[in-house]
């Protein structure tokens, strides 16, 4: 993979999902350690052989700051001199090449090329060609574990986008969509539900994902938010027959884009001030009034914000008979 232009540390850092993203930066450092002291040795844990070079001598526990938190190690010790893994030297990027690999695992499956180059990067001399290739298996095995894992219990409100990454495919660097969704359950637990790579954003892809989610045991959906992609909309209509909602984030951004950038500041606030009333109808006139003062200046976003009414108007009428936030 190549550039990304997503994250994971950002989708996990929404919710309860940045323990899993920890727990996969934990796993993969503590296991790169042991695969390394292993080839320092000459030899695996407990095995007995005449290739020995050193022998282990338990453990000491050192804490990792971590963009995902702080990571717990056990750093292996060694009879016979001294073992400090230089990916935990101050000023080090181990991090970040730690992270971009464990990325593209969820994104397309880990490849023993970038494993083998974080290794590399980490300092780790000790871990062979075939120790990569073990340790890829693995990975692949617990990001498949989670992606695929039952969804339990109501999940009223489902946030689902889409963004574009650069990956490698039969040789040539290539833009794919990857669709993520997040949702918020009865407790008000935020989690990352699914994501799901494919060529584009058509409603197809988007229909065959959610029924995924439903296979998984999806269930109680209320609410759908997102940007105003028709293909989302249909999709969260046919297969979860829920109301929809414009994401406030994705309005704003295209509403913004209607103002210079000196005006910017003023127009957010304007906008900002329909989401502090104190009841649908107050927002609703507030909505029309900040659309009447922007006009004269900017009559593109009038229009924008007029549909935008328009819209969620008609989705509020022909969905199903529940309350929903406005606008």
């Amino acid at each position: 993979m190549t550039n990304p232009t997503m994250a994971l540390a950002d989708l996990a850092e929404k919710g309860s999902d940045i323990d899993v993203l920890r727990q996969m930066v934990q796993f993969m450092a503590q296991r790169l350690m042991e695969l390394d002291v292993d080839g320092r040795c000459g030899a695996g844990y407990d095995e007995k052989t005449p290739e020995r070079l050193n022998s282990r001598n338990g453990y000491r526990d050192r804490s990792w700051d971590t963009r995902a938190g702080s990571v717990e190690l056990k750093i292996p010790k060694l009879r016979q001199g001294s073992y400090f893994p230089e990916f935990l030297e101050p000023r080090r990027t181990a991090e970040k090449a730690l992270t971009a690999v464990i990325q593209e695992a969820y994104i397309q499956g880990v490849s023993t090329r970038s494993v083998d180059e974080l290794v590399k990067a980490l300092g780790m001399s000790g871990v062979s060609k075939s120790q990569v290739s073990r340790l890829c298996g693995e990975l692949d095995e617990r990001v498949g574990a989670f992606l695929n894992r039952q969804i339990e219990g109501d999940w009223p409100y489902l946030w689902i986008d889409a963004t574009y990454v650069k990956t490698r495919e039969a040789g040539r660097i290539v833009s794919v969509a990857v669709i993520v969704a997040v949702g918020v359950n009865t407790e008000g637990q935020r989690e990352v539900l699914g994501l799901k790579v494919g060529a584009s954003e058509a409603e197809p892809f988007w229909t065959e994902f959610l029924r995924s989610l439903n296979r998984r045991g999806l269930r109680g959906v209320k609410l759908v938010i997102s940007d105003s992609h028709e293909g989302i909309k249909a999709a969260a209509s046919k297969v979860l027959k829920a109301t929809w909602q414009r994401c406030r984030v994705h309005f704003m951004r295209n509403a913004l884009a209607h103002a210079g950038k000196t005006q910017r500041r003023m127009v957010s606030a304007a906008i900002g001030t329909v989401f502090v009333q104190e009841s649908a109808d107050a927002a609703r006139a507030q909505w029309r009034s900040v659309a009447d003062q922007l006009r004269g200046k900017f009559p593109k976003l009038a229009a924008l914000m007029e549909e935008a009414a328009r819209v969620r108007h008609q989705s509020a009428s022909s969905g199903p008979d529940r309350p929903v936030p406005v606008i």
